[in-house]
Order: C-alpha cells, then sequence, then structure tokens
C-alpha cells in the first residue's frame, strides 16, 4: 500500500483547479506534484487530462504535411525507409515517392498514414511543455483549461437530459402506469402497490408525464390544479357561544395531554350543490387516518343525532363510548346541541364534544385535507340528491383503499384493522378495494 499518495477531497475540478493544470503542464511538471497543490489523487489529474484534451489539427494547406507513419522506423528516426513509387500515375519516373516534389504523399498514396507522436500514449498525454512543440510537424494534442471546463459543463447538462430508459421500459411504464392515473389513483397510492415494476423514481415519472412520454398527461393528476382566490374574508359570527363553555380547543388539548390513549375522531360536513339539502356527515380517526361517511337528509342537528343514534343502536353503546371518547369539530350550527350528542337516548354518556377556535378549521386540519379525496369524485358544486347509502359506502371504502405516504405505503383501511376494533368495520361494511381497482374520478359514482 503507497502510504504516500495523495488523498482526494471528492470535489468536482472547478476552472481555477484547471488553470493550475494546465500551468503545471506547460512548466513539465509531474501528476503528483499538480494532486498534491489541488488536494487531489493523482489518477484524478491523469483522468482529467485524458478526457479532456483537445488535438490540434494542422490545416491542410500547411507547408509540409503530417510525416506518414509506414515512413518510420524508431531505430533509424533519420531514414526515409518508404519505398513506394508511381504513385501519381507515371510509371516512368524513378524517384521514391517520398523523395518527389511534385505530388504530396498524402495527396496520392493509398498508403499514406499520418504518424501519431509515441510520447502520447505515456503521461503526460498531451504536448504541453514539450520542448519539440514549436517545429513538430504531427497533430498536437493540447490540455486547455477553458476547453477543459467547457467540455465539463456540457456534459453536466447533457448527462441529466432525454429519457434514461428503453423504448421497452418506457411502454412498459406507461401500460402499468396510464390506466391507473386515469382512474384518479395518486402516484404515492401507484408506487406502494408496484414499487418492485417501477424502475425510477417519482421525479423521474412526473418528469415523464410533463414531457407527454405517457398516454396519461397532467390533467390526470388531481394535484395539478390552480387554486381560485378568496373573494372577501371569512368573519367571526357574533352568536351566543354558549355551547362551547369548558369545551374549546384548550380544554380539548388538556383532556388529550391528560389522557394520550384515547381515540381522538375529528367531524364535520361536507355540502353539495348550493340550494340542495343531502350533505355528507364525515368522522376522521386521527391514529389512522380511516374516515366514515355518512348521507344526511339536510345539515341539520336533527340529521347528526340521528346518525349518532344509528351508530349508538349498531355498534353498542360500551363500543361506541371507546371508538368515539373524544371528538373534535368546529362551530356549525348543525353541532351546537351538544347535550343530544353527548347522551344517548337512554342517557348515558357516549362521547365528549370539543369545538376548534372560530375560524380555525386547521385544529382539525387532518380531516379537512381528507375530504379532498370526496372531491376527486364529488367536485365542489355537484349535488348529492342522487347519492345513497350505498353509493356512499361505495365512495369511502375507495377512499380508505388508496395507499399514503403519511402511513408509510399503506391504507388507512389496512392501519385501521391494526389500531381499531374490527367490529367497526363489519357494523358499517367496510371494505378494502383491490389496489389497482381504486378509482377516484366522477366515473366511480356515474
Amino acid at each position: 500500500m503507497n502510504t504516500g499518495r495523495p488523498k482526494g477531497n471528492q470535489k468536482h475540478l472547478d476552472l481555477s483547479a484547471r488553470i493550475i493544470i494546465e500551468q503545471h503542464l506547460n512548466n513539465g511538471d509531474s501528476f503528483r506534484s499538480i494532486a498534491i497543490e489541488l488536494s487531489k489523487d493523482p489518477s484524478t489529474i491523469s483522468k482529467e487530462i485524458r478526457r479532456h484534451s483537445i488535438i490540434r489539427e494542422r490545416s491542410a494547406d500547411a507547408f509540409a504535411p503530417i510525416p506518414c507513419a509506414n515512413n518510420y522506423d524508431s531505430s533509424k528516426p533519420r531514414t526515409n525507409i518508404c519505398n513506394v513509387m508511381h504513385m501519381c500515375g507515371d510509371n516512368e519516373c524513378r524517384r521514391k515517392c517520398v523523395l518527389c516534389r511534385k505530388f504530396r504523399c498524402s495527396d496520392v498514396c493509398k498508403f499514406y498514414k499520418p504518424r501519431e507522436c509515441e510520447k502520447l500514449n505515456k503521461p503526460p498525454y498531451v504536448c504541453n511543455g514539450c520542448s519539440k512543440r514549436t517545429n513538430c510537424l504531427m497533430d498536437k494534442k493540447i490540455y486547455s483549461s477553458k476547453y477543459a471546463q467547457d467540455s465539463y459543463e456540457a456534459l453536466r447538462t447533457t448527462s441529466r437530459e432525454g429519457i434514461n430508459q428503453t423504448p421497452e421500459s418506457i411502454q412498459k411504464l406507461d401500460n402499468l402506469l396510464s390506466p391507473l392515473l386515469k382512474k384518479g389513483q395518486s402516484i404515492a397510492h401507484i408506487y406502494a402497490s408496484h414499487a418492485d415494476e417501477i424502475a425510477c423514481s417519482r421525479r423521474t415519472i412526473y418528469s415523464y408525464i410533463d414531457r407527454g412520454i405517457f398516454q396519461a398527461r397532467n390533467i390526470d393528476l388531481r394535484r395539478k390544479v390552480v387554486y381560485k382566490q378568496r373573494k372577501r374574508k371569512t368573519t367571526t359570527s357574533l352568536k351566543d357561544r354558549s355551547f362551547r363553555k369548558d369545551r374549546g380547543y384548550k380544554e380539548f388539548l388538556e383532556y388529550i395531554a391528560a389522557n394520550k390513549s384515547v381515540y381522538v375522531v375529528e367531524m364535520d360536513t361536507v355540502e353539495g350543490a348550493k340550494g340542495t339539502s343531502p350533505c355528507f356527515l364525515t368522522m376522521f380517526f386521527r391514529n389512522c387516518s380511516l374516515m366514515l361517511m355518512f348521507l344526511l337528509e339536510e345539515q341539520t342537528q336533527k340529521e347528526v343525532t340521528r346518525i349518532f343514534d344509528h351508530l349508538t343502536e349498531l355498534l353498542g353503546i360500551e363500543l361506541f363510548q371507546k371508538l368515539f371518547e373524544v371528538i373534535l369539530t368546529d362551530n356549525g350550527h348543525e353541532f351546537q346541541d351538544r347535550q343530544s350528542l353527548e347522551y344517548s337516548k337512554n342517557d348515558e354518556v357516549r362521547t365528549r364534544i370539543y369545538y376548534c377556535d372560530p375560524n380555525r378549521s386547521d385544529q382539525k386540519g387532518a380531516l379537512e385535507k381528507n375530504h379532498e379525496y370526496i372531491r376527486y369524485v364529488l367536485p365542489k358544486g355537484t349535488s348529492f340528491e342522487k347519492m345513497t347509502d350505498k353509493t356512499t359506502l361505495l365512495l369511502l371504502n375507495h377512499i380508505n383503499s388508496e395507499k399514503r405516504d403519511s402511513l408509510n405505503g399503506h391504507s388507512p383501511y389496512e392501519v385501521s384493522r391494526l389500531l381499531l376494533d374490527n367490529r367497526l368495520h363489519k357494523a358499517l361494511g367496510l371494505a378494502e378495494i383491490p389496489a389497482d381497482e381504486v378509482t377516484l374520478i366522477p366515473a366511480l359514482i356515474k
């Protein structure tokens, strides 16, 4: 092991380093001395010179042609050893072609081969610093710092362009991705289900789609949207807030800090088109991202209470108390009769309702963001009048079956099977949709 060998610093050479290399080559210095000054390995210097040197060819009308390789013997460097004659077509000529003054060998001889300098086959591989460089008749190989830097930058740019795939692999990717993307599936969900079949990064997939390489287009990516700017600010209502007494967000934080193992469920409603009554009641389990969704005939306290009573009867009071111990919701009028929500028909305490601060929907942001899955299938402004309990459950199962990065590539359904009592799934008819069949576009309901 050569312990005296200079060690590299693992950084790319820049223009200033290349100028130093050129100066040392012009002075005839060794690779080792250059490497020591630049804190590089000598092999790095050697590779840099061989990769980025340039051949400076002599002009065709130069005074003397490049010597022929067939007229040179290293043991007799000054002797003409070529005996070829009559290459010009004059069969009566008695002179060797190499001694002819009428024609150049390079113009008429079929055996002519330009000679290359033997010194270029060993360090320093270039003509910089050669004492015979001025009068040499052969093509010169030069290391130029400017040319080397330009070549480096061009290679760095072009190496990142184009498609680093074969036509067959691109077609295979297209056949896999495009049908799933057109069903409204996310890239994250597809990767979680087909990671072994996709031989490139997510960023590369987005790039291919943007460049039109796949059948799927940007319009098939649900996040390629522009959000409209709000026209006016939301103002805080001055109505009576007595229903919030001792059940605000501050009290919610205090309760879960004292009861860390409690299930926290976020609750909200999703409205349909303006002027229509049906809406969805949504409930979201924070620990596993599972969402429940129920169709309400209208957005009223009576309808919300109906769903609570239905769940209590379906699950039993004990399981309801276990799953829905704490519910965090907003200040909507449909949630303001806290008494009817917290107590069952038999006056048993079934849950604890807490309310977010006014205009702070971010305090239950997980549920708010999860609503975007509903909007993929039922865009804002769509009426829910044609929705039924059956189609609502179908939509819910597709949403809960999409795999997500936040769950390490698993779906809310899969995680909930581990963290929640499975009697909930059986009672509500929750089921997993096969990964490739998950559809989150309007066609799911139509």
